[in-house]
């Protein structure tokens, strides 16, 4: 429903470079996956999901899975898909999503949809540049580089080669905001 209205009013009222956002996003498929890229839609996904609510996937099953917070399919269209949350009622730390769209598995050690599994690097750039992307900031905003927000954390470990299992145990050691530090470990 959502893609059709933007479809219509594109059509309607084109506006250029609108990127626009579907919150949450959890289940595509082929066709939507399509249509979101035909729009340049930016899906903002629970990217929590899969590491806090894997108990929950038994009422889904499988096949279900294999198409839901589809990271992978999304990114393989050269979507821009973002992070999301559900905060309060889930958790929104990064590190808890990056682990858990990596590796696809749970708190309770059960891997659900791996084929939707991205890289640590993907990860990253669902949680930086591509939300950036999504309010037109990535100018800005999303990457650390000269003439940008110099907002980011500093991490005891590198996440790009300590144990995918283990990414949502890496402590931040510091926090720069502004380009000050808010946070020292």
């Amino acid at each position: 429903m959502f893609l059709t209205a933007i479809e219509r009013a594109q059509k309607l009222f084109p506006r250029a470079d609108a990127r626009p956002k579907i919150t949450h996003c959890t289940l595509v498929n082929a066709d939507l996956i399509r249509r979101m890229k035909a729009v340049d839609a930016v899906p903002a996904l629970f990217t929590t999901y899969a590491y806090y609510n894997s108990d929950k996937f038994h009422y889904y099953g499988e096949p279900l899975m294999q198409h839901s917070m589809a990271f992978r399919s999304l990114l393989d269209a050269g979507i821009h898909a973002a992070a999301g949350s559900d905060f309060p009622p889930g958790p929104f730390d990064p590190r808890m999503a990056i682990q858990g769209m990596v590796t696809r598995t749970g708190w309770n050690g059960e891997t659900w949809g791996s084929n939707q599994r991205i890289r640590v690097a993907e990860a990253l750039a669902v949680n930086t540049i591509n939300g950036a992307y999504n309010s037109h900031e990535e100018a800005v905003k999303g990457s650390v580089s000269l003439g940008k927000y110099p907002d980011f954390v500093m991490l005891s470990d590198d996440i790009f080669t300590v144990d995918e299992s283990k990414i949502k145990d890496v402590q931040i050691v510091r926090t720069v905001v502004g380009g000050k530090t808010v946070y020292q470990a």
